[in-house]
């Protein structure tokens, strides 16, 4: 089982480091199917996409999908939404173990799957830039992270399309984010007392790291529309996926 963990991690880092989302949000329910409980895998989660973002945001940048040197925008986006994460993660954290976790998968699927759609709707537009936008994805996506495990980059990564960042960048972008909130979700569980499952945590990392090269090859040479476009098909079918998940 461990070996199929490993593939499970590399398949899913692959998907988010290219597309910047559904490593947490794919893997989670798999890792369930195998006999895992949600509490214990969140926190390996969280381990691994800390240690994949820096990477995945260090090989993006040297491979020119995003800049992210020093007062660069797309350094200051990605740590704007790291650091106001905090305020997502902090409200799960109070209700994380008590919150109906069927309610929020449900509202998380419908708000997923409608980002979608409006991505493909306004595939041709040019959207002015907000914070305030920025801001408000990035509360949301951090507190669905934090009670999931996933859902994190779908919502940041359609949060971004809609401010008018270039789909390239904002994958990036999604990596250096993600990583900061995951140092915040996992000093959470460490409070409240949770242990680390180091079974799952080496072979999380092990195939989630061998997979970002490969990721972001692939983001270099695909064209920013079909690339946007795939965003767009793959969040639908994330928000589809987490409600069916969710009402089955």
């Amino acid at each position: 089982m461990n070996y199929l963990i490993l593939l499970l991690a590399f398949l899913c880092e692959f998907m988010d480091s290219s597309l910047g989302m559904g490593y947490g949000t794919t893997l989670t329910p798999l890792l369930m199917l195998l006999g895992y409980d949600a509490i214990e895998i969140v926190p390996c989660i969280l381990i691994s996409e800390l240690c994949t973002g820096i990477l995945s945001s260090i090989l993006h940048h040297r491979a020119g999908n995003v800049n992210l040197k020093l007062n660069s925008s797309s350094l200051k986006i990605g740590i704007f939404i790291g650091i106001i994460s905090i305020i997502g993660c902090s409200i799960a954290g109070l209700i994380v173990i008590s919150i109906s976790k069927q309610i929020i998968n449900i509202i998380i699927g419908i708000i997923v799957f409608i980002m979608g759609i409006i991505i493909l709707l306004t595939l041709n537009k040019r959207i002015k830039f907000s914070w305030y936008k920025i801001g408000i994805i990035g509360i949301i996506a951090s507190f669905n992270k934090l009670i999931s495990g996933g859902g994190y980059g779908p919502i940041v990564m359609s949060g971004q399309l809609f401010s008018g960042i270039k789909t390239k960048s904002a994958i990036g972008i999604t990596s250096i984010a993600e990583s900061i909130t995951c140092v915040f979700g996992l000093l959470i569980y460490i409070i409240i007392g949770q242990i680390i499952n180091i079974d799952i945590l080496l072979y999380l990392l092990i195939g989630a790291m061998a997979s970002v090269p490969f990721s972001v090859y692939i983001v270099k040479k695909l064209p920013e529309k079909r690339l946007k476009i795939g965003i767009g098909i793959f969040i639908i079918l994330l928000g589809l996926f987490t409600l069916i998940k969710t009402i089955l």
